[in-house]
């Protein structure tokens, strides 16, 4: 076993991995935090903005609503005239007075007319005599004729054919008889201009609308207008927006629009009770510019804030590594003969300690060699203390060439003497690998001007038993191997193996 530092490799290992996955984990649960919260809040601002169209929305309806009323109002009190008793007796011009007082008027209410059972126009509020045409082609009036209890009609979008009206919708109740018999029908208008001036005073952004489209598809109105288009009348029914729109009924979505291809954010939902659709379509740049400006500036935040744990995790491993790095040296310098390169004392006693208990456990032998260099103390007195350290270590190089297997070990006992560690090697083993250390010691060059190498005498120890024997017998043994080496004459291998 040389000296190795291998847990302390695998412990800076794993400790560097979990520096990097600890490091990772925060960067990814920072950038998974901060990306939920700009998703909530990119859901919010949508929400915020879909809360504002449809109050706006909510407005027009009860706009519109009020307006229903009032002509409801004017219709029931044009019917109540005519069938009072004393109509038939009143002069035309009372009559017309008589029919229209009740009128409440305005710039985009139309006119009220009373149509007779076949479709004529009976009494007109705009004009008397009246005007001259006939509305029995007309869905609502025929549908009011046939229906006695149909109640309030409202027609769908229809251009005036007998003024300047453009285009309206028809609110017409049915003049009934105290009998049930169709006398006509009881019809008001209202521009569909009321609605482009409705939209006037709405604050809905810059690049953004609001719409009114008819049931069928007919677009009606737009405020602001599209420059260089006249969308009033043109047929939207199979557009995929509207198609959508007419399916869900009312609530938002985002779409492209298919007039200027931009994305837009689009809350619609119906007019009151009128066949009719409020769309509101916000651009989706003016929708989410307060949440982009968050976004960026979140977005660099967090990324210079992930920049900076990965450099500190980086600079941390570095330092680790240097600290790690250190340690090593100083645990190989700690359990390394500073002469030899060899293993010192210190590591020797571990080892030992290591093996000794392996071998006990597993009842394999244990051998160790103790090596002796040959008349050191002649030779030091030869060549100085410098020659004698520079054979210790060719002495040492050659003894750890011959100690191959990682799990054995070649130390510095003390001076002159070296000792090998051989794990679950018994002494044939032993004196093998001691023949070899000897043998290549003695075949070096000659040291200086000395006509002989530098030998030296190896006492091999072995002990087997699982019980009842020591570390220090094994010493012992080894020992006394050695110095009956040297009393027969050096340079040679002695050995002892006992048994308890």
């Amino acid at each position: 076993m040389r000296p190795s530092h291998s847990t302390t490799r695998h412990q800076s290992r794993a400790t560097q991995r979990y520096l990097n996955t600890g490091c990772a984990l925060t960067i990814l649960a920072i950038i998974a935090i901060v990306t939920f919260l700009l998703a909530r809040e990119h859901a919010s601002a949508e929400r915020d903005a879909a809360r504002a169209a449809n109050n706006i929305v909510q407005l027009i309806n009860a706009d519109v609503q009020r307006n229903v009323d009032l002509y409801d109002m004017s219709l029931e009190g044009l019917i109540e005239a005519s069938q009072h008793p004393d109509y038939q007796r009143m002069p035309n011009s009372l009559r017309h007075r008589m029919l229209f007082n009740g009128i409440i008027t305005g710039p985009y209410r139309g006119d009220i007319l009373w149509l007779g059972p076949q479709g004529d126009i009976v009494a007109d509020s705009r004009a008397y005599p009246p005007r001259k045409g006939n509305f029995s082609d007309r869905p609502s009036f025929q549908r009011l004729r046939d229906h006695p209890d149909a109640g309030l009609v409202i027609s769908d979008p229809f251009q005036d054919r007998i003024g300047d009206l453009g285009w309206c919708i028809s609110f017409a109740r049915r003049i009934s008889s105290p009998t049930g018999e169709f006398l006509g029908v009881a019809s008001g208008a209202l521009r569909l201009a009321y609605f482009a001036e409705l939209f006037k005073g709405l604050a809905i952004g810059k690049d953004s609308s609001v719409n009114l489209i008819s049931e069928q598809g007919l677009f009606l109105a737009r405020e602001p207008e599209l420059g260089g288009q006249n969308l009033i009348g043109q047929d939207f029914s199979q557009r995929p927006n509207f198609v959508r729109i007419v399916r869900e009924g009312s609530g938002s979505f985002v779409g492209i629009s298919s007039l200027d291809h931009k994305e837009r954010l689009y809350i619609f939902a119906k007019a009151g009770k009128l066949p009719l659709i409020v769309i509101v379509a916000l651009s989706t740049d003016e929708v989410y510019a307060p949440w982009r400006r968050t976004a960026i500036v979140v977005g660099i935040a967090t990324a210079l804030l992930c920049m900076a744990l990965l450099w500190l995790c980086l600079m941390m491993g570095r330092e680790l590594r240097r600290r790690l790095s250190a340690e090593r040296e100083l645990a190989t310098l700690a359990a390394t003969d500073s002469l030899t390169g060899l293993a010192n004392r210190r590591s020797l006693d571990r080892a030992l300690r290591t093996e000794w208990a392996r071998s006990q456990r597993n009842g394999k032998p244990l051998s160790v060699l103790m090596i002796d260099v040959d008349h050191f103390k002649a030779f030091n007195e030869r060549h100085g203390h410098a020659g004698g350290d520079e054979a210790l270590r060719r002495v040492a190089r050659v003894i750890d060439g011959c100690v191959r297997r990682p799990a054995d070990l070649s130390a510095r006992y003390g001076g002159e003497e070296f000792m090998v560690v051989l794990a679950e090697t018994d002494i044939n083993g032993a004196l093998i690998i001691a023949e070899s250390i000897r043998n290549a010691i003695e075949r070096q060059a000659p040291f200086g001007d000395d006509e002989q190498a530098v030998t030296v005498s190896i006492g091999v120890g072995t002990r087997r038993s699982r019980s009842g024997t020591r570390l220090e017998d094994l010493l012992a043994a080894a020992d006394t191997a050695l110095y009956q080496a040297k009393d027969s004459g050096r340079n040679q291998v002695g050995f002892c193996e006992k048994a308890a």
